[in-house]
């Protein structure tokens, strides 16, 4: 009913509503009331898909949002509030409809539901409204209201006439010159099924109304567009890896980078090896993330084909890209992990490789050095206090490169005696010091070292020192202990250490702990 050129589902509608008024009239057939159910069907199917289309324009206004938050920012968070006005109200019209079928044997026999009583009996006390009445009302206004308050201009017209509640005192001229109220007129004393469709109209206007609003606040730009601002830059060359002096073939290229760039699909290769998505490769916003490692020294290639939507058709990309994963090196990289010492008694991790050459071909040499995999060794020095690491390999283009770097031996420090995981000195009470483990620390060391303590020797003033064998004290320790006073110094000394797994590495002597007893 409102205002300019109207889409067929709005025809429909419009139609039914002259329907409507005509039954005031009319003894209503059989026939009739099949019509109206087929009718009530049709518009269901149509409010379906409506919803569907009314889903998409949403998502794109999203993405524009996402892609320009200044632009559609307020104008998404709108859509997003009608979008949940309409679908609380749809939901609601819905819940009145199962009510007047939920008791039907077949909700399909349109032909028997011509009973009134449902809405009469739900709407309707006497000659007021009912409880259910004033609220179906109320629903009906307070969407009307809000969506107009939010919606653009253009459309504030056409939902004020869709959801038109009669004249100003809510009232609605019959065909013989008297009035009615706005809600009496369209559903009381109506066949069930008649009234069935016609809140299936209602919830037609409501579909449409978020459509409008929605289509405009997109001002016809759909999915097809997207905004300019989601570009990025990068550098295409005939390969990524260039020796030293040789001209630089590469240029700067801009691609997009929104939901719109994203591939469907891919069909890869690695130097004619098949790539797995999720393996291999990942799809992303601006085309596809690669997986792969850089592989062995040389150069490689990707090749295949991304393919896109654009207007629903699929359309192939042609992929020939080639990377490389060397350099031209001058000299070996020797890296000790850890600094630039290695220390005797300990499995020092060391990182050897030359750039450009496959680490298989890579040999490494010095006392003490083994190969644990790829360009990764392990340095266990002896005697002395240096160590030279010498590595070799052959380029490429059969040039030998090489160099050699020396490394300082050093022990491993003194560690410091512990009490309760204290170490220097510490405060506690007789109790928890006979129940304390006694340990071995490196503090301040490079290395995580599982240090223990296989015995100590115990003094407390004024009595014997005891020797104690593993590393709590024993009944002698704990006895001398007990003599001790509030505030005396109990002393640990002479503690003897080891290395878990290099009890051969004789240790530096491990420093005292000194305990306060305060009890």
């Amino acid at each position: 009913m409102a205002g300019g050129k109207q889409t067929p589902r709005q025809k429909m509608i419009n139609l039914m509503y002259l329907i409507f008024i005509a039954m005031l009239a009319l003894n209503m057939s059989k026939e009739v009331l099949a019509a109206f159910g087929i009718m009530n069907e049709k518009l269901e199917i149509s409010n379906t898909k409506t919803t569907e289309s009314n889903d998409a324009f949403l998502v794109s206004l999203e993405t524009k949002a996402r892609e320009d938050a200044e632009k559609y920012g307020e104008m998404y968070q709108n859509a997003q509030e009608i979008k949940s006005m309409s679908q609380e109200y749809f939901d609601y019209l819905e819940g009145i409809k199962k009510g007047m079928t939920e008791n039907l044997e077949d909700p399909k026999d349109y032909a028997r539901m011509d009973n009134a009583d449902f809405l009469d009996q739900m709407l309707f006390q006497g000659d007021n409204l009912s409880k259910a009445g004033t609220d179906f009302m109320k629903r009906l206004t307070d969407y009307r209201t809000k969506v107009v308050a939010i919606a653009p201009a253009t459309l504030k017209e056409a939902v004020n006439s869709r959801f038109q509640t009669g004249d100003e005192n809510g009232k609605v001229e019959k065909r013989d010159g008297t009035k009615q109220d706005w809600i009496n007129y369209h559903y009381e004393g109506y066949p069930l099924v008649a009234s069935l469709a016609k809140l299936t109209a209602l919830q037609a206007d409501v579909k449409a109304t978020e459509e409008d609003a929605l289509k405009s606040m997109l001002q016809g730009e759909l999915t097809s567009q997207v905004s300019l601002k989601n570009f990025a830059t990068s550098l295409d060359a005939s390969r990524s890896a260039f020796y030293s002096g040789e001209k630089y073939d590469g240029k700067i290229i801009i691609s997009k980078t929104d939901n719109s760039s994203t591939p469907v699909r891919a069909e890869l290769t690695l130097d004619g090896r098949k790539l797995t998505e999720g393996k291999d490769y990942a799809l992303e916003a601006g085309g596809v993330k690669m997986l792969i490692s850089a592989g062995a020294a040389g150069d490689h290639t990707i090749a295949g084909e991304l393919v896109f939507m654009q207007d629903g058709k699929e359309i192939p990309v042609t992929v020939d890209n080639s990377f490389a994963t060397i350099t031209k090196p001058g000299a070996a990289l020797i890296a000790a992990d850890k600094m630039n010492v290695v220390y005797r008694g300990v499995a020092n991790p060391m990182s050897i490789s030359i750039p450009g050459i496959p680490n298989n071909k890579v040999s490494a040499r010095a006392p003490g050095l083994t190969r644990r995999s790829g360009s990764s060794y392990i340095m266990n020095p002896g005697k002395g206090r240096t160590v030279t690491i010498s590595a070799s390999g052959t380029l490429p283009d059969g040039k030998p490169v090489g160099s050699k770097l020396e490394f300082r031996i050093k022990d491993i420090p003194r560690p410091s005696g512990s009490i309760r995981g204290e170490s220097g000195s510490a405060k506690m009470p007789r109790k928890n010091l006979e129940i304390a483990t006694v340990g071995a620390l490196l503090e301040d060391f490079d290395f995580d070292l599982n240090l223990k303590v296989s015995g100590f020797k115990f003094k407390v003033p004024g009595q014997p020192t005891v020797s104690v064998k593993g590393n709590k004290l024993d009944t002698r320790a704990k006895s001398a202990l007990r003599r001790a006073k509030r505030g005396d110094a109990v002393q640990i000394f002479d503690v003897n250490a080891f290395i878990t797994n290099n009890k051969s590495y004789k240790l530096k002597k491990v420093s005292p702990v000194i305990i306060e007893i305060t009890n």
